[in-house]
C-alpha cells in the first residue's frame, strides 16, 4: 500500500482524493485544526517501506499527470506543482521541516542531489491556481482533454519503425489497455510472446506447407505481443528488473530459434539450410554490434557537426524520407514481416537468402553512414572508450598481448586496420587451408596478437568502435567456415548452437552497459575465453577430429559441450544479475531497430 498526505483541507468537489485512491494510494489529510493529524503527525506514522505522496489539497490536474509524477518505479522521486512522490529511498533524504510544502520540498531533495523526476506532460494539466477565477480556468483545461487517449498514446514509441507504427501499433495499444484492465503484466505478455514464437519455430519444423503458413502466422502475432509488452509496461507504469531482462533478450531468442526452426523443417524436406541460418545470426548480431558500439562510443558526444549529421537531420524533418530511412535499416517489425510472409509463400533457403540480401544492404547503409559521421570526431571521453572496451569481450589471450605490445605505436585508424587484419588472417585461413591442419591454429594465435595490439591503447580513435563487429565477425565467421567445411551431419547446427550462446552474452553485455550498470564482471569473461580465447579452441577442435581419420564427430560433441557449457556460465550470472536488486530497470525507448 502507498500513503498520501493532503497538506491541508481539501477543496469542496475536488476529485483529487478519488484521484489518488484510484492510484492505490491510501489518502491522508492534514487539516491543520489536530497537532496529532498535521503533516509531521502523519508522515511518522508511514511505514518505511511505504512509497509516499504529499499532494497540496489545491491541485487541480489529470489522473494520468498524478499517475506519471506518483508512480513510476522508474524514478525515486517524481514531482509536478504542488505533488511530490517519494520511494522508501528517497524518503530517508526528505529534509525535516518541508513535507508541508511539496514544491519546497522537491527543491530541497534537487538541492541535496536527489534527482528529481519532472515528468512531460504535453497537453495534460497539472497546476496549483492561486484563486478562484485561476482554479476555474484550470478544471476547464482538464475538461478540454481526455487524459485516457492520452495515455494511450503515451503507451506507444515516439519513434519506430514504419511497419510496428502503422501496422501493429494502432490496435496493440487497445490489446495493451485490455491486459492492464485485468491485471495482466508485461512479463506475462512478454512471456506469451516468446511462447508463440516458439510454437512458430515448432510448425517451421514440420517442414510442410500448413506448418509454414501457420508460423508466419504466428509469428506476426508474437512481434503483435512483442510490442504489447512495452506499450503495457509504458500504459500501466509496470516496469521491472526482471521485465528489463525478459525485454532484452527475448527478441534475439525468438527470432534466433525460428532461424533454427526453419532450417529443421527445410532438413525434413532433403535441403540443408543450416549454414544460411548461421549466417543470418551472424549478419544480425553484427549489424547490431555496429549500433550498440558506435551509440557507445558517442555518449559523451555534445552535438555532431559532420555533413553526414547535418544532412541526417535534414532528412528526418523531410516527411516520407524518415520512414524510408527507418525501412531502409530493417528494423524488427520489417524483418519479422519479412521473414513471416516468405516462410508461407517460398521456402526457408529462400526466405534465408533474401534475409541475407536485404539485412546486408540493411548493414552498409547503416555502417557507411556511421563511418560517414566519425571522420571529424574528436577523441573519446574515458567512459566512452571503456564502453566500447567491455564490448569487444577481450579475454585472457588478448590482455597478456596488449601488456607485451603495448610500446608498439599505431596510427589514428591502426587499431581497427590491425583488428581487420587479424580477422581476415583467421577467415582466410580456415576457409583455404586443409581441413586437419594446423595452420588455423597458427591464424588463430596471430588473431589473438592483432587483437592485443589493436586493445593496447585506450579505445578513443575515430573509428575505434569498430573492433566490436570485427571481433564478432572473426569468432562467428570462423566457426561458420570450420563447421560448414567439415561436412558432417550435425556440425552446422552444433555450431549454430554455439554462436547463439556467444550471442546471447554478446547482448546481455549490451544491455548492462545501456542501463549503466557496468560490463559483465571481469570473472565471466575470462571464464569463457573472450572472443580470441573461443576462437583458438575452435580451431584447435577442428585440427584435433577434421584431419582424415574420421572422427569428426568428436569435432560435434567439443562444438556441442562448448556450447553448453558457455551456456550455462553466462545465463546463471545474467539471471543472478537481472534479478539482483542492482539491476536496472531498462526499457528501450529509443525506437531504434532492433
Amino acid at each position: 500500500m502507498s500513503t498520501a498526505i493532503l497538506t491541508g483541507p481539501p477543496v469542496a468537489g475536488s476529485p483529487l482524493e478519488a484521484d489518488l485512491r484510484s492510484l492505490g494510494f491510501d489518502v491522508r489529510v492534514a487539516d491543520g485544526t489536530d497537532p496529532s493529524a498535521d503533516v509531521s503527525a502523519h508522515l511518522a506514522r508511514v511505514a518505511p517501506q511505504e512509497r509516499l505522496a504529499l499532494v497540496d489539497p489545491r491541485f487541480v490536474g489529470h489522473a494520468h499527470a498524478l499517475r506519471l509524477a506518483l508512480t513510476d518505479p522508474r524514478f525515486e522521486a517524481g514531482a509536478l506543482p504542488g505533488v511530490l512522490g517519494l520511494t522508501p529511498e528517497a524518503r530517508r533524504h526528505l529534509p525535516s521541516g518541508t513535507a508541508d510544502d511539496p514544491d519546497a520540498a522537491a527543491r530541497a531533495l534537487e538541492a541535496a542531489g536527489i534527482p528529481v523526476h519532472r515528468p512531460e506532460l504535453g497537453v495534460l494539466v497539472a497546476a496549483v491556481p492561486a484563486d478562484e477565477a485561476a482554479r476555474q480556468e484550470a478544471e476547464r483545461a482538464v475538461a478540454a482533454v481526455d487524459d485516457e487517449q492520452v495515455r494511450l498514446r503515451s503507451a506507444v514509441k515516439a519513434r519506430d519503425g514504419f511497419f510496428t507504427t502503422f501496422c501493429i501499433s494502432p490496435y496493440s495499444r487497445y490489446i495493451a489497455r485490455w491486459c492492464a484492465r485485468r491485471g495482466l503484466t508485461p512479463n506475462q505478455v512478454t512471456t506469451a510472446s516468446l511462447i508463440t514464437a516458439l510454437i512458430a519455430a515448432a510448425c517451421a519444423a514440420t517442414g510442410q506447407r500448413w506448418g509454414f503458413v501457420v508460423a508466419g502466422v504466428l509469428l506476426i502475432a508474437s512481434f503483435v505481443l512483442d510490442a504489447t509488452d512495452g506499450q503495457l509496461a509504458r500504459y500501466a507504469l509496470k516496469y521491472s528488473k526482471l521485465g528489463a531482462w525478459l525485454d532484452a533478450t527475448f527478441d534475439r531468442a525468438k527470432e534466433y530459434a525460428y532461424y533454427a526452426g526453419l532450417a529443421l523443417g527445410a532438413a525434413r524436406g532433403g535441403d540443408d539450410v543450416w549454414a544460411l541460418a548461421l549466417g543470418a545470426m551472424l549478419l544480425m548480431t553484427a549489424r547490431h554490434t555496429v549500433d550498440f558500439s558506435f551509440n557507445e562510443a558517442s555518449r559523451d558526444e555534445v552535438a555532431n557537426t559532420s555533413p553526414t549529421a547535418v544532412l541526417s537531420k535534414r532528412l528526418d524533418s523531410a516527411g516520407w524520407t524518415v520512414w524510408a530511412r527507418r525501412m531502409i535499416v530493417l528494423p524488427i517489425g520489417e524483418r519479422w514481416a519479412l521473414i513471416a510472409v516468405l516462410t508461407a509463400a517460398t521456402t526457408p533457403r529462400i526466405t534465408f537468402v533474401v534475409l541475407l540480401v536485404a539485412g546486408t544492404l540493411a548493414a552498409c547503409y547503416t555502417t557507411a553512414g556511421r563511418l560517414l559521421r566519425s571522420v571529424r570526431r574528436r577523441a573519446r571521453t574515458d567512459r566512452a572508450a571503456a564502453g566500447v572496451f567491455a564490448l569487444t569481450d577481450s579475454g585472457p589471450l588478448a590482455e597478456v598481448a596488449g601488456r607485451l605490445l603495448r610500446p608498439v605505436r599505431l596510427p589514428s585508424l591502426g587499431a581497427p586496420a590491425v583488428a581487420l587484419l587479424g580477422g581476415a588472417v583467421i577467415l582466410a585461413t580456415a576457409w583455404a587451408s586443409p581441413l586437419g591442419s594446423p595452420w588455423p591454429i597458427v591464424a588463430a594465435a596471430v588473431y589473438a596478437l592483432c587483437s592485443g595490439v589493436a586493445l593496447a591503447r585506450p579505445l578513443k580513435g575515430p573509428l575505434d568502435w569498430l573492433l566490436p563487429p570485427i571481433f564478432r565477425i572473426a569468432e562467428y565467421g570462423t566457426v561458420l567456415v570450420l563447421a560448414a567445411r567439415s561436412q558432417t551431419d550435425g556440425a552446422l547446427p552444433a555450431a549454430f548452437g554455439l554462436v547463439a550462446a556467444l550471442a546471447y552474452h554478446h547482448y546481455d553485455t549490451v544491455y548492462r552497459i545501456r542501463g549503466d550498470a557496468g560490463a559483465p564482471p571481469h570473472w565471466l569473461v575470462r571464464a569463457v575465453g573472450g572472443h580470441e580465447g573461443r576462437t583458438l579452441v575452435v580451431t584447435v577442435f577442428a585440427a584435433l577430429w577434421l584431419g582424415g581419420g574420421g572422427h569428426t564427430q568428436g569435432f560435434i560433441f567439443a562444438l556441442t559441450a562448448l556450447a553448453v557449457v558457455i551456456a550455462a556460465v553466462v545465463l546463471v550470472e545474467s539471471i543472478r544479475f537481472w534479478v539482483s536488486s542492482h539491476a536496472p530497470a531498462v526499457h528501450d525507448e529509443t525506437g531504434e531497430p532492433a
